[in-house]
């Protein structure tokens, strides 16, 4: 997927399309850092692409805190709408 394949839909409700498609791309890296290590043992690389690995796993886990968190948000809304419902 190019850069121009790429738009946000400015509609997202309970989920975001553009966090979704961060979190596959992390992951992937992440995959990526993971078979470097362990085919690497060079210890300055292994140590610096174990490294990258845990900063990518911070970031997968930001972004489905994030996610969550409109999930969640979202619920919360649908349940207010809902009571105004008759």
């Amino acid at each position: 997927m190019t850069n121009h394949e790429l738009e946000c839909a400015h509609a997202c409700r309970n989920t975001c399309a553009m966090l979704n498609e961060a979190l596959r791309k992390e992951t992937a890296l992440l995959q990526f850092y993971e078979q470097i290590i362990l085919q690497c043992d060079y210890p300055d690389v292994h140590a610096f692409v174990r490294d990258l690995a845990e900063q990518r796993s911070q970031s997968l886990l930001r972004i489905v805190n994030k996610l969550n968190e409109l999930r969640a948000r979202s619920q919360a809304m649908d349940g207010v709408l809902s009571s105004f419902e008759s």
